[in-house]
């Protein structure tokens, strides 16, 4: 008779290597002679050992879930150089060890719980740079999976309950068996009554028709931080699809897509944003009002006399909150001026006459391609300059 390899580490037969080897080290602590000098203790011990050594071994743990057992060599223990055949009396008893009997269990893995947890689900909110920026609580709309009302779940009617499938006698699997030169072979598939639940209902919820869930409109609220970014994402717990069966909901992500904004563009936590500042406002200097998104009324910006168009000016901490993977706020980033200066294209006659004159005051009739820049040389000696350096 096979040994209960399961049973004396205390897990299921769907048990996972990892709570095998922790129902494994757990018992070893208890039970481990240098710990527990009790005879039985060792005896108790070298059980839970072969246990493990067998279920840790994926072949070995295969031989066990077909109803054999890898450690029965004819009384001699596992391993060893003798006939691996040893201790069957022939080919019909090596398949019956390996494959199962006709009249016997074939080590199935039971039904499947029907109530399993329900998936995760995903809404996008559009928020503009301001809200973005100052954060807030909204209410949403979803539509999910939510609990049956009506039977709370079971996913029977009033006064009924599952009864047995009468066709897997509630095991939730069913058999069959071939024959072949080699033996008997049987397999197991879910039983396709049931489904795999080893039990059926036979009236149904009529709101639900059996799921224990139902779709539903419903508001949740979500409050999102000051500093999030398109892409970011706020996790609701237990906000999610509730499950078959009325299992646990899953969880609510609600994903962050930013709108483009008018006048700023976002660079993590800096924004950028371009100043068209007329030719002469850019000679003779001017104040700029530049809204922003922490003032309301803006702020005064000083363009001194002489700015050349591509000038950046920063200003510090005008930019978006800097968000933690906390979710606190910690400082906030920078706003950048562009500057671009911008060349009028229509003159009418004074116009003309008036340039034409600041132009002979500084003798910028004829533009001189060897005229020093700000850093000094001409285009010409710059480009000499570059030439050497490669």
């Amino acid at each position: 008779m096979a040994r209960d390899y399961y049973g004396a580490l205390g897990v299921d037969s769907d048990a996972g290597p990892e709570e095998i080897k922790r129902a494994y080290r757990r018992m070893a602590r208890e039970l481990h002679p240098d710990v527990n000098p009790d005879p039985a203790a060792r005896e108790r011990f070298n059980e839970v050992k072969s246990a493990y050594e067998v279920l840790s071994d994926p072949e070995k743990r295969r031989i066990v879930d077909l109803g054999g057992d890898p450690l029965d060599n004819g009384g001699r223990g596992g391993g060893g150089a003798g006939d691996p055949f040893a201790g069957f009396g022939g080919l019909g008893d090596i398949m019956d060890a390996f494959f199962g009997s006709a009249g016997g269990a074939t080590g199935g893995r039971g039904p499947r719980n029907r109530v399993q947890p329900g998936a995760d689900a995903l809404i996008r909110m559009r928020l503009t740079l301001e809200e973005c920026a100052a954060g807030l609580t909204k209410e949403l709309t979803v539509d999910t999976a939510v609990l049956c009302t009506d039977c709370t779940g079971s996913g029977c009617a009033a006064g009924t309950s599952p009864v047995t499938c009468d066709i897997c006698d509630g095991r939730g699997e069913v058999q069959s068996v071939q024959r072949s030169f080699l033996g008997q072979v049987v397999t197991s598939r879910p039983c396709p009554t049931c489904r795999g639940l080893g039990q059926v209902i036979p009236d149904p919820c009529r709101q639900c028709g059996g799921d224990g869930r139902v779709r539903a409109r419903r508001s949740v609220t979500v409050k999102m931080p000051a500093g999030v970014a398109d892409g970011m994402r706020v996790r609701l717990s237990g906000q999610g699809e509730v499950g078959p069966g009325g299992g646990p909901a899953g969880d609510l992500y609600v994903e962050v897509e930013e709108a483009p904004h008018d006048l700023f563009t976002r660079e993590g936590v800096d924004l950028h944003c371009v100043l068209p500042l007329p030719m002469t406002a850019a000679a003779l200097g001017t104040t700029v009002r530049l809204p922003t998104l922490t003032e309301d009324e803006g702020l005064e910006l000083d363009v001194e006399p002489g700015t050349q168009s591509g000038a950046v000016r920063t200003l510090r901490g005008k930019g978006l909150p800097r968000l933690r993977s906390t979710g606190r706020v910690d400082g906030r980033g920078d706003l950048m001026v562009h500057i671009e200066v911008v060349t009028p294209t229509k003159l009418d006659q004074k116009q003309t006459e008036l340039l034409r004159e600041l132009a002979a005051l500084r003798g910028d009739e004829q533009p001189d391609l060897a005229m020093n820049g700000r850093n000094g040389g001409g285009l010409f000696s710059r480009l000499r300059g570059s030439r050497s350096t490669r």
